[in-house]
């Protein structure tokens, strides 16, 4: 099996530096951002295959980037992220699209394995689309 490619997404940069480190030493491939421009832009160069996305974030807020996310990679599957403790706006990101939302904190092995499944999905998105 291929390394998986994860995208995180998140305004609080030492949060990404230690989900980077957690992952890579649990051998995915992961990469990470600071705003949902940034994953955007990233988006359009790399082939990723589950963005891990912060919901609340200045400017471009995660529900936002969600929505764009699945209409320019609609193969690609997106866990939310919130830290509020608001389900509402986890439930809203599975409406527009996402996978499925995280509430933090969380444990690691537990995002870990909502990763996984969401990348098998995204494999069969892959595989059914021309």
């Amino acid at each position: 099996m291929s390394k998986v490619k994860v995208l995180v997404v998140d305004d609080e940069q030492d949060f990404v530096k230690l989900f980077v480190k957690r992952f890579l030493m649990r051998n995915l491939d992961v990469r990470g951002v600071n705003s949902g421009q940034e994953a955007l832009e990233y988006l359009r160069s790399n082939d990723i295959d589950v963005v891990v996305l912060d919901v609340k974030m200045p400017g471009m807020d995660g529900l936002e980037t969600l929505q764009e996310i699945k209409k320019r990679h609609p193969h690609v599957e997106v866990i939310m992220l919130t830290g509020h403790g608001s389900v509402k706006s986890g439930i809203q990101g599975i409406s527009l699209g996402a996978y499925d939302y995280v509430l933090k904190p969380f444990k690691i092995e537990d995002l870990l394995g909502r990763i996984l499944k969401a990348y098998e999905r995204s494999r069969l998105n892959r595989g059914r689309q021309p």
